[in-house]
């Protein structure tokens, strides 16, 4: 099917994508605060962006600017302590599930050579007597050298979750279900902030290695305050490379392989990367994305109103899928 042609929504609304080339820019305080009209808009268009692009840019999000720069400048101290400082914080719990994962440990799926890139990750704080917390949810690590660390990021952690939350709900309507669909899948949801550090890239560097190589993300929906450097693209629907650029302290916004595989893929988990650009591949850049996951107990089932000639997926619960995953990008063994 070619861009121009309709596409059709779930619910049988047919439209034609004319956002063709340009990732569009929506205001969640359109949805949040708006009068019908602005609301009906906004959800219309972050389904339509979704399904077209896999990926929105986020203005007027609630998460204070302030926040994020102090949050970056703190990225930037860390990850220039010394290597066997950082490593001090590896997580003995496995899986690279809570504190630093170093350099070249990752890799995309199915990827014959490693990222260019370390990073840590910040992560759900659940009760002693949760029964899920010794295999899903360790506790954090925070860096005794930054003591503003854990404050912070624990601020960063719940801002960006408020602002998946509404997000979400916005697309339930869309999608037929219930308002609180996605808040009942997502409570005490395992989702992760990750902080990372793309340093200059290295003399002799194998020219197959990448930033981030192309790959999709695992969860719901990932939301990522915009980076310190470019180099972001996404993997259009034509197959060409689409460069993602957004206006400071903006969130871009994309769909995951959990939603594509709870919408039958009528919201598709789109492929995107960090490339090594000319711009950008001499200095670190720095990313803090969010990654929105259900509860591992929730269940991954294709929706109703997406189901059209059957279920592509079998069931499978969002813990299950994540530990699966994670096998495949090789975070765990």
């Amino acid at each position: 099917m070619s861009f121009q042609e309709s596409l059709v929504s779930p619910n049988g609304l047919s439209f034609t994508p004319n956002t063709l080339r340009k990732v569009p820019t929506l205001s969640l305080a359109n949805y949040t605060s708006g009068n019908d009209q602005q609301k009906s808009d906004f959800i219309n268009k972050l389904y339509l962006g979704l399904k077209d692009y896999g990926f929105i840019i986020l203005k007027d999000h609630g998460v204070d600017p302030a926040l994020l720069s102090r949050a970056y400048g703190l990225l930037e101290k860390f990850f220039q302590l010394p290597e066997e400082t950082k490593r001090t914080y590896v997580s003995k719990a496995g899986g690279g599930q809570r504190g630093y994962t170093p350099f070249g440990q990752e890799h995309a799926k199915d990827a014959k050579v490693m990222d260019l890139k370390e990073f840590w990750h910040v992560g759900r704080e659940v009760s002693a007597t949760n029964p899920l917390k010794d295999k899903y949810y360790p506790d954090n690590i925070w860096p005794a050298e930054l003591p503003e660390f854990k404050i912070v990021f624990s601020q960063l952690y719940a801002d960006l979750e408020n602002a998946g939350q509404v997000m979400l709900e916005a697309l339930t309507g869309p999608l037929e279900v219930e308002k609180d669909f996605f808040k009942n899948m997502t409570y005490e949801g395992n989702s992760i902030l990750r902080l990372l550090h793309y340093p200059p890239i290295p003399v002799g560097t194998d020219p197959r290695c990448l930033r981030s190589a192309p790959h999709e993300d695992i969860n719901f929906i990932t939301l990522l305050p915009a980076a310190t450097a470019s180099g972001l693209q996404l993997k259009d629907r034509d197959g060409t490379w689409l460069d993602i650029a957004s206006e400071p302290d903006s969130l871009i916004v994309d769909a995951g392989d959990m939603l594509a595989r709870l919408t039958n893929d009528v919201i598709p988990s789109t492929t995107h990367q960090v490339i090594n650009s000319l711009e950008s591949k001499n200095k670190a850049r720095y990313s803090m994305p969010f990654f929105m996951h259900p509860n591992p107990n929730a269940i991954l089932s294709c929706l109703p109103s997406c189901r059209g000639a059957g279920a592509k997926y079998p069931d499978i619960s969002g813990g299950d899928f994540l530990m699966q995953r994670l096998r495949e990008i090789g975070l765990i063994k």
